[in-house]
């Protein structure tokens, strides 16, 4: 790795919470969490998808807009603080107030050192029942970004974004180690296969941007039913094989940890150079709409 202060192996550590119905609170147990994660040795933390609040996605209502919060802000503030004391780098997803009337769905990166690196705003936005992102959150209009913190290079990517390889692909590609997908997912209907199938796939996908990039994947969701979804939790993080080398359950709040042994980065792309052999000069057409087939 580039940055001067890494070593070949770094811990990091994973926040999967249930909503607690009060901002303040989850705030709280937020930062007991963080604090418990570096005691066991985690350098870089995160949490899940906006941490703070209930997902109030699930209907359109202007008085959700009141639970947004400038960024830097109070949350952010306090986190920096955190930051300093334990020496570690944490990832925050935040609902973040723009400015009147614009609003992000949005994750700040704050190194060790307290220093607010900057901020990733999700780019794409859902628009289902019980996800109407698109009534709350401007797309991101920062792009796919990576991170030079003092324990590693990382890129964020919010929930729906981990679907698209093109995402984890361009941050890959500006230099990441280390993508992490903070989320909200679960399921609506009671049909349990179906359950099974959507977390399956959900976690496949996830796993083949690790492969196709030799990258870590360290994804982070909710748990817990709020109001018509049941989050299925299930954080993981696996290595640039895509092995899994923990998870979380689908039921409880839990703290993971792993270690990330960073020459399996090297290793593995020499071993799969899926990065040396893209051909570019071909892809052009990813840059149009192709629906049909002729």
């Amino acid at each position: 790795m580039s940055n001067p202060e890494s070593t070949s192996k770094v811990k990091i550590g994973l926040i999967q919470m249930e909503d607690s119905g009060s901002s303040e609170k989850n705030l709280e147990e937020a930062i007991l969490k963080i604090r418990e994660a570096a005691q066991e040795g985690a350098r870089i933390i995160c949490l899940q998808e906006l941490f703070q609040t209930s997902y109030f996605c699930q209907t359109e209502d202007t008085e959700n807009f009141t639970l947004a919060e400038s960024i830097p802000g109070p949350a952010t503030n306090t986190l920096s603080k955190l930051a300093v004391e334990l020496d570690a780098v944490i990832i925050a997803p935040l609902f973040e107030r723009r400015s009147a009337g614009v609003y992000h769905n949005t994750a700040v990166v704050i190194d060790a050192d307290g220093t607010l690196l900057g901020r990733y705003r999700k780019m794409h936005i859902p628009d289902d029942p019980c996800f109407y992102e698109k009534f709350y959150f401007t797309p991101g209009d920062l792009g796919f970004q990576v991170f030079n913190t003092k324990y590693g290079n990382l890129g964020v990517l919010i929930c729906w974004d981990q679907w698209f390889p093109e995402a984890a692909r361009l941050t890959a590609l500006s230099g990441a180690d280390f993508l992490f997908y903070p989320t909200a997912i679960g399921f609506q209907q009671e049909d349990r296969s179906v359950a099974d199938k959507q977390r399956q796939a959900w976690q496949t996908i996830q796993r083949s941007h690790a492969i196709a990039n030799g990258v870590f994947v360290a994804a982070t969701n909710r748990v817990g039913k709020e109001q018509n979804i049941t989050f299925w939790g299930q954080s993981f993080i696996c290595d640039p094989f895509g092995e899994i080398l923990t998870q979380a359950s689908t039921t409880d709040s839990e703290i993971l940890i792993a270690t990330c042994d960073m020459n399996l980065i090297e290793e593995t792309r020499q071993g799969w150079p899926f990065l040396r052999d893209r051909r570019v000069d071909a892809y052009a057409g990813l840059n149009q709409i192709l629906l049909d087939t002729p």
